[in-house]
Protein backbone atom coordinates (compact mmCIF):
# COMPACT_ATOMS: atom_id res chain seq x y z
CA UNK A 1 0.00 0.00 0.00
CA UNK A 2 1.56 3.70 -0.98
CA UNK A 3 2.10 6.09 1.58
CA UNK A 4 -0.52 8.60 0.03
CA UNK A 5 -3.38 5.86 0.50
CA UNK A 6 -2.11 4.78 3.87
CA UNK A 7 -2.44 8.43 4.77
CA UNK A 8 -5.76 8.65 3.23
CA UNK A 9 -7.11 5.66 5.10
CA UNK A 10 -5.86 7.68 8.51
CA UNK A 11 -7.66 10.93 7.60
CA UNK A 12 -10.87 9.09 6.94
CA UNK A 13 -10.85 7.41 10.42
CA UNK A 14 -9.41 10.69 12.65
CA UNK A 15 -12.56 12.22 10.65
CA UNK A 16 -15.24 9.39 11.26
CA UNK A 17 -13.84 9.67 15.15
CA UNK A 18 -14.38 12.93 15.27
CA UNK A 19 -17.90 12.36 14.41
CA UNK A 20 -18.73 9.68 16.81
CA UNK A 21 -16.89 12.07 19.91
CA UNK A 22 -19.61 14.53 18.73
CA UNK A 23 -22.58 12.45 18.49
CA UNK A 24 -21.68 10.96 21.62
CA UNK A 25 -21.36 14.45 23.40
CA UNK A 26 -24.77 15.55 21.65
CA UNK A 27 -26.37 12.43 23.01
CA UNK A 28 -25.18 13.32 26.92
CA UNK A 29 -25.64 17.02 26.79
CA UNK A 30 -27.57 18.98 28.62
CA UNK A 31 -29.18 21.32 25.74
CA UNK A 32 -30.16 18.13 23.95
CA UNK A 33 -31.57 16.78 27.81
CA UNK A 34 -33.36 20.65 28.57
CA UNK A 35 -34.86 20.28 24.53
CA UNK A 36 -36.20 16.95 24.84
CA UNK A 37 -37.85 18.01 28.38
CA UNK A 38 -39.03 20.82 27.13
CA UNK A 39 -40.97 19.49 23.93
CA UNK A 40 -41.90 16.43 26.19
CA UNK A 41 -43.68 19.42 28.47
CA UNK A 42 -45.35 21.37 25.90
CA UNK A 43 -46.64 18.63 23.68
CA UNK A 44 -47.90 17.48 26.93
CA UNK A 45 -49.36 20.66 28.34
CA UNK A 46 -51.05 21.12 25.24
CA UNK A 47 -52.95 17.47 25.03
CA UNK A 48 -53.85 17.35 28.38
CA UNK A 49 -55.67 21.44 27.63
CA UNK A 50 -57.64 19.66 24.78
CA UNK A 51 -58.63 17.25 26.35
CA UNK A 52 -59.66 19.57 29.41
CA UNK A 53 -57.76 18.11 32.20
CA UNK A 54 -57.98 20.52 35.30
CA UNK A 55 -54.60 22.13 35.95
CA UNK A 56 -52.73 20.64 32.44
CA UNK A 57 -49.44 22.64 33.45
CA UNK A 58 -48.69 20.81 36.43
CA UNK A 59 -49.73 17.12 35.00
CA UNK A 60 -47.90 17.72 32.53
CA UNK A 61 -44.79 18.21 34.06
CA UNK A 62 -44.87 13.91 35.19
CA UNK A 63 -43.78 13.11 31.50
CA UNK A 64 -40.80 15.63 30.95
CA UNK A 65 -39.97 15.01 34.99
CA UNK A 66 -40.15 11.13 34.20
CA UNK A 67 -37.82 12.23 31.30
CA UNK A 68 -34.97 13.92 33.23
CA UNK A 69 -35.23 11.30 35.91
CA UNK A 70 -34.38 8.68 33.56
CA UNK A 71 -31.73 10.94 31.93
CA UNK A 72 -29.90 10.98 35.32
CA UNK A 73 -30.28 7.08 36.01
CA UNK A 74 -28.88 5.96 33.30
CA UNK A 75 -24.72 7.04 33.26
CA UNK A 76 -25.33 5.03 37.22
CA UNK A 77 -27.22 1.86 35.33
CA UNK A 78 -24.80 1.92 32.81
CA UNK A 79 -21.59 1.28 35.09
CA UNK A 80 -23.20 -1.46 36.54
CA UNK A 81 -24.24 -2.95 33.17
CA UNK A 82 -20.43 -2.63 32.20
CA UNK A 83 -19.57 -4.58 35.73
CA UNK A 84 -21.33 -7.41 34.47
Amino acid sequence: MDPQRLQQKIQTILERNTRVEQDKAWEVSIIRRTFVAAVTYSIACYYLWLIGVPQFWLHAAVPAGGYILSTLSLPWIRKWWMKI
